[in-house]
């Protein structure tokens, strides 16, 4: 009896110990399926293969089906340097791009600080002279928008009959100008043959007298000349790329069913600088002069595109209401200023977790989207918080020398597979925009892989989301509604 107890109670002990066992070889693989699940959901992993998208152009299956989607007048938009631009020049290096990016911020900081010394001056009644260039309209040496290396461009025609032209298109600038013949001084090579206005039955030139000529110092930073009676413009870009022409004014076709009669543009006869083989710039901004408000009447101040990636062939511009995505809606944050299209960066977030950034540090500086930014701008200590974040989710990786702006890179050589933080922006009204891994990351290569944004040098110096963060999202510009469009899958 004694020892059938005795069997009893070892044949019990044995059974609480394989319970307890279980119970916790149980919690451990709830805990590592836990662990799996946080990683899936808050990383991007994939492919290393993928980081570096072939060259080739990618024509997607359902171009006919998306365009038919949007109602507006819709042009096809390709990156500049992509496999999908027909006009190929030579393709600059990536710490070139990086680079001549980096002198359009400094313009852009230097225009805004401009503008609030000038709207305080306002306030104070405080003037603020400015320099009137000569009669002969000489290149004004005052900094304006650089054309960064990284842009997006479309093809328009010009004319009647139709010229067609493949353009820069910036939501940074409001002139849009052309080179043209007779090419008085100097004309930079282009991909198509230059616009004759001879040529064109409906071109004629705009009078110094005419108040669409005083307009120009508004649009382009510096007052107008005057030649024999016909209004001059001038232009000149923060890396010293510079416009001088005509100003006059003729139809825009935008598609072939879409026409703008009497557009008033820049006809150059002197252009120099790092504009590619393009043919000119098309300003998207909000003066006056700019494409969206000389089509209000028309398009109602209402345009969108899609960034595409850069073998990407299925982004577009489109102006006026219709568009493919479904989006979400942030005001303009128009207590900022009148010359850029300003939002509310409201939070970021890092793997998941939203990142220990007080909210004044946005405010203080304010945020412009911008298509021709390449590289996202954050204010110092809103960089600082998410490269800490960034690195701490890519500890398990070996860093790489910093390449350019670029502080935060890594040797992925070794790697065939990699898992990256993913990164959220908040925007005021709720708005998030979940960044695709193309908005994180930047490759010169396996051994080069860089985080791609950058902190500004001084924290009252504006933030700049760029064109690399808005890939592949429809971005959705209500100018008259005062809000921005966000929404993804915008490209397909």
């Amino acid at each position: 009896m004694a020892t059938t107890a005795k069997n009893l109670f070892t044949f019990l002990l044995s059974f609480a110990s394989f319970l307890f066992f279980l119970i916790l070889s149980c919690s451990a693989e709830k805990g590592i399926a836990s662990e799996s699940l946080t990683e899936s959901t808050h990383f991007h992993t994939v492919p290393l293969t993928s980081l570096f998208p072939t060259t080739h152009c990618h024509q997607p299956h359902t171009t006919h089906a998306s365009k038919g989607l949007r109602r507006g007048a819709s042009l096809k938009v390709v990156h500049k340097h992509g496999g999908c631009s027909t006009g190929k020049d030579n393709t600059p290096t990536l710490t070139d791009i990086l680079n001549q990016d980096e002198s359009r911020v400094n313009s852009i900081h230097a225009r805004v600080n401009s503008a609030r010394i000038d709207n305080l001056n306002a306030v104070s009644g405080v003037g603020r002279k400015k320099k009137i260039p000569d009669s002969k309209a000489a290149v004004p040496a005052k900094s304006g928008t650089t054309l960064s290396t990284g842009n997006y461009i479309v093809t328009v025609g010009l004319g009647n009959p139709t010229k067609s032209l493949t353009l820069v298109f910036d939501t940074g600038s409001d002139l849009t100008w052309t080179q043209c013949e007779p090419c008085v001084k100097t004309c930079y090579t282009q991909q198509e043959t230059i616009f004759n206005p001879k040529l064109s039955t409906t071109y004629s030139n705009i009078s110094c007298s005419a108040a669409a000529c005083s307009g120009l110092t508004s649009a382009t930073g510096n007052n107008p000349g005057c030649s024999s009676s016909t209004c001059v413009y001038g232009i000149q870009y923060g890396d010293s790329s510079f416009s001088v022409g005509f100003f006059a004014k003729d139809r825009l076709s935008l598609t072939a069913t879409d026409a703008v009669e009497d557009f008033l543009f820049g006809c150059g006869q002197n252009n120099q600088g790092l504009f590619g083989k393009t043919a000119g710039l098309l300003g998207l901004g909000r003066d006056a002069l700019s494409l969206v408000s000389q089509t209000a009447a028309k398009y109602g101040k209402y345009f969108s595109y899609c960034l595409p990636t850069k073998r990407g062939a299925n982004g577009h511009l489109t102006f006026g209401k219709g568009g493919a995505a479904p989006v979400k809606y942030t005001p303009f944050a128009t207590d900022q200023g009148a010359s850029f299209y300003f939002i509310d960066v409201q939070a970021i977030a890092v793997g998941g977790k939203q990142l220990s950034i007080s909210p004044v540090v946005f405010k203080s500086s304010g945020t412009i989207i911008d298509s021709g930014t390449v590289i996202t701008r954050l204010p110092p200590a809103a960089y600082s918080a998410l490269r800490s974040a960034f690195r701490q989710g890519m500890s398990k990786y070996p860093q790489a020398p910093a390449l350019s702006i670029l502080d935060t890179c890594y040797d992925l050589s070794k790697y065939t597979t990699v898992s990256v933080p993913k990164i959220s922006f908040v925007l005021n009204g709720g708005v998030t925009m979940d960044l695709p891994l193309v908005g994180i990351l930047l490759g010169n290569g396996a051994s080069q892989v860089c985080l791609a944004f950058a902190g500004n040098g001084d924290a009252s110096d504006v933030g700049i989301f760029g064109n690399i963060q808005q890939q592949t999202f429809e971005v959705v510009y209500d100018v008259a509604g005062g809000k921005l469009g966000i929404g993804a899958g915008g490209c397909s």
